[in-house]
């Protein structure tokens, strides 16, 4: 992927996640929201859908693992962007520490890792997370549609009475997160107006099953 587009998507991806903590709460800079805490939270539940009983079989959930992951990654955001730099300085930070490879065979135990550095520092190392990436075979492609596009929904659904409890969740049969996947399949993930371009899709969809 060309290095300006990775550029562009980091940037798309702060400026969603600015966006959406400005929509919770206008002045969430300086409420020193806990970011750390709600990381290790997300890797307990990650760490049940990966599978750790030895005393029963389990098989990995690798498309769960994938969401927390997700998950993970907006609060990391969050913190990044609470540190007060510009969206250009983060941007290029991201860049450069997000190198997707671990030596590690067993993803547990970069889970763990990953974890104690969050705890202990309670701040989020972008170099962690690239490990885990590798660990469950999450491209930067899969990690951009993917955020982005529970950003979008989380948006939608606000703008059509998810608070009130007049927006519908099931479209023609469907859940709405799996219209999501199918337009985001649909469209360009490279282009500057993708979070547009999907929003504008579900709303598409959305409005034919209300026509």
């Amino acid at each position: 992927m060309p290095k300006g587009s990775i550029q562009q998507q980091l940037l798309t991806m702060l400026e969603l996640q600015d966006s959406m903590n400005t929509k919770v709460n206008a002045d969430w800079r300086s409420q020193n929201f806990e970011w750390y805490r709600a990381i290790w939270i997300e890797c307990g539940e990650l760490l049940d859908h990966y599978g750790w009983k030895w005393w029963k079989k389990q098989t990995p959930d690798v498309e769960q693992v994938q969401l927390e992951l997700i998950d993970i990654w907006h609060f990391g955001l969050s913190i990044l962007l609470q540190s007060g730099a510009s969206l250009n300085d983060i941007t290029e930070q991201v860049e450069q520490e997000l190198v997707i490879e671990t030596d590690e065979t067993d993803f547990r135990l970069d889970l763990e890792r990953f974890a104690a550095d969050v705890l202990s520092r309670k701040s989020f190392s972008v170099a962690e997370f690239g490990r885990l990436m590798a660990g469950i075979d999450m491209s930067f492609d899969m990690l951009f549609k993917g955020y982005v596009g529970k950003n979008v929904l989380n948006f939608f659904r606000q703008d059509h009475g998810y608070q009130d409890g007049s927006y519908i969740k099931i479209w023609n049969g469907k859940e709405d997160n799996e219209h999501l996947v199918e337009a985001s399949m649909e469209l360009d993930a490279s282009s500057d107006s993708f979070k547009t371009d999907l929003y504008d899709a579900l709303s598409a969809r959305y409005q034919a099953i209300k026509a």
